[in-house]
C-alpha cells in the first residue's frame, strides 16, 4: 500500500501530462547558450542557475502571470515544472528577491542575442523573411497609482509631478485610434515597446523598450539601423502607421535601406484648399486664381497663385470686395501658395490600390501586439526600466519559442497561438 509520504514524493503527480509535454517542447527549442549559467565568484556559493531562472520567466509568460509572487507559488506547487526549468527540487526554490534581482541585473543584450538566435532559426524553417515587415509600438504602463483610473490626485499627468514609485518612467500619450484625426487619446506614465514583425507570419523580429515620452516618428531610423545590422532589410516593404510619418523616415528607407516605405500619411497639419480640375485654387470669391511664378526651395517647390484681376484698375471687379484688392497697391488682390514636394514621400500615393494592398498587411502588427499584451506585460509589476526591458524581451522570446516548437512538432497552424499549442501538447 502506498503511504501518503510516497504519494507526495511523486513530483509530477500534481501537474498534468499535457503541461509537462508543453514545457519539455518549449525548453528543448530554447537555446540559452548565450547566457553564462553561473556568475564566476571566488568566494561564496555560485547561486542559482541563470538558465533555470530564465526558463522560469518563460513559464511566467506562458502562464500569463503578472507578478513574480504568482510564479513562485506556481513552481512550488508544480515541482515537475521547476525541475524542467533546471532547479534542484530537493533544495528550496528561489525566493521572490532572487527572481527580482535576476530580472534587474541580467544584461538585456544577452537576451537580445537569444531572440536573434530564435529569429534566425525561424528563418531556416522558412517561417520568417524580410519581404514584408511591419513596425508598431505598444504602451507599457508603469506600476504607479497615477495610472489607476480611480486615482483622483490633482495634476497626476503633469511632468512637474512624476511618480515616486518608478523614477525611470516618463509621461506618454496613447492614441486610441490612429486612423482618424479626432483627439481620442489618453495619457499614462510608463514606457513603450517598439516592435518589428514579419507581416506574413505575424512573428516578431526585433524589439526595444523606450520611455513613454519618446515619439515614434523620431525613433524609427535608429530602430531600423539596429535591425539592419544583423537582419537585412534591403528590398523590403516596410509598413508603419502615420505615427512614423516623416520625410526623413521615407528617405532613410529609400536611400539607405534601398526598400519601399508604406507609411500612412499624417495629414493633421494640412489644409484642404478648394481647387479646379487643373489644380489652381479658388479665391474667396470662388474664382480660379492664376499662376504667378515659383520659388525653388530645398526638397520642395512653392507655386504662387494670384488674383485674376491683379492688374485691373477697376475697384468693382472683385465680387467679394476683398480688403487686399482695395489696398492701393499696383498688384492688387489675394495671394495663395501651393507646395509641390520633390522628395520620395510626395511620390508615394497612399490612395492607390498598390499602397493599400501592402498596407493592409500591417494588421499583423496589431494582432501580435494583442498576443504580446495577453502575456500580462502591458501593466507591469516591476518598477525600473532594466527589469521592464528584460521582461519585454523575454515575452518576445517566449512567443518565438512557441512558434519554433509548433513547427518542429508539425503543428504549423499553432505558431501564433500559445494557448492552442498548450492544449494540443
Amino acid at each position: 500500500m502506498i503511504t501518503r509520504q510516497e504519494i507526495f514524493n511523486i513530483v509530477d503527480l500534481f501537474t498534468s501530462q499535457s503541461t509537462i509535454n508543453f514545457y519539455e517542447n518549449i525548453f528543448d527549442n530554447l537555446d540559452l547558450s548565450f547566457i553564462p549559467e553561473f556568475i564566476e565568484s571566488k568566494r561564496g556559493p555560485k547561486g542559482y542557475s541563470r538558465h533555470a531562472l530564465t526558463r522560469a520567466f518563460v513559464v511566467m509568460n506562458c502562464e500569463h502571470f503578472r507578478e513574480i509572487t504568482l510564479l513562485c507559488d506556481f513552481l512550488n506547487t508544480n515541482l515537475k515544472i521547476a525541475q524542467l526549468c533546471g532547479f534542484d527540487i530537493t533544495k528550496p526554490l528561489p525566493s521572490y528577491s532572487v527572481y527580482q534581482r535576476f530580472i534587474h541585473d541580467i544584461d538585456n543584450n544577452l537576451l537580445k542575442e537569444i531572440m536573434k538566435s530564435q529569429v534566425n532559426e525561424l528563418i531556416k524553417l522558412d517561417a520568417i523573411d524580410n519581404s514584408i515587415v511591419s513596425v508598431d509600438s505598444t504602451p507599457i504602463k508603469a506600476n504607479t497609482k497615477y495610472n489607476n483610473p480611480k486615482c483622483f490626485s490633482k495634476n497626476k499627468f503633469s511632468n512637474e509631478k512624476p511618480p515616486k514609485s518608478d523614477k525611470d518612467c516618463k509621461l506618454g500619450v496613447h492614441t486610441a485610434n490612429n486612423e482618424d484625426s479626432k483627439k481620442n487619446y489618453t495619457f499614462y506614465w510608463g514606457y513603450k515597446n517598439l516592435i518589428m514583425c514579419d507581416a506574413k507570419s505575424g512573428l516578431p523580429i526585433y524589439e526595444v523598450t523606450l520611455t513613454g515620452e519618446k515619439a515614434d516618428v523620431s525613433s524609427l531610423i535608429n530602430f531600423l539601423d539596429k535591425i539592419n545590422s544583423w537582419f537585412s532589410l534591403k528590398n523590403s516593404k516596410i509598413l508603419a502607421d502615420k505615427g512614423f510619418d516623416s520625410k526623413a523616415n521615407y528617405n532613410y528607407i529609400k536611400d539607405v535601406l534601398h526598400s519601399e516605405a508604406f507609411i500612412a500619411k499624417n495629414k493633421r497639419n494640412s489644409k484642404t484648399v478648394e481647387t479646379i480640375s487643373c489644380g489652381n485654387p479658388l479665391c474667396e470669391a470662388g474664382l480660379a486664381m492664376h499662376k504667378d511664378g515659383k520659388q525653388y526651395l530645398k526638397g520642395s517647390i512653392k507655386q504662387k497663385f494670384c488674383c485674376p484681376f491683379r492688374t485691373s484698375k477697376d475697384d468693382s471687379k472683385c465680387p467679394c470686395n476683398h480688403p487686399k484688392y482695395n489696398n492701393g497697391h499696383k498688384n492688387r488682390g489675394c495671394i495663395k501658395y501651393k507646395s509641390i514636394s520633390t522628395d520620395y514621400r510626395s511620390t508615394v500615393d497612399d490612395t492607390s490600390d498598390y499602397f493599400k494592398l501592402y498596407y493592409s498587411k500591417r494588421t499583423e502588427s496589431e494582432r501580435y501586439n494583442s498576443r504580446f499584451k495577453n502575456l500580462n506585460l502591458e501593466n507591469t509589476s516591476v518598477r525600473n526600466i532594466y527589469s521592464i526591458s528584460n521582461l519585454n524581451t523575454l515575452g518576445h522570446i517566449c512567443l518565438l519559442t512557441v512558434a519554433i516548437a509548433a513547427i518542429v512538432n508539425k503543428k504549423e497552424d499553432k505558431i501564433c497561438s500559445l494557448s492552442k499549442l498548450k492544449r494540443a501538447s
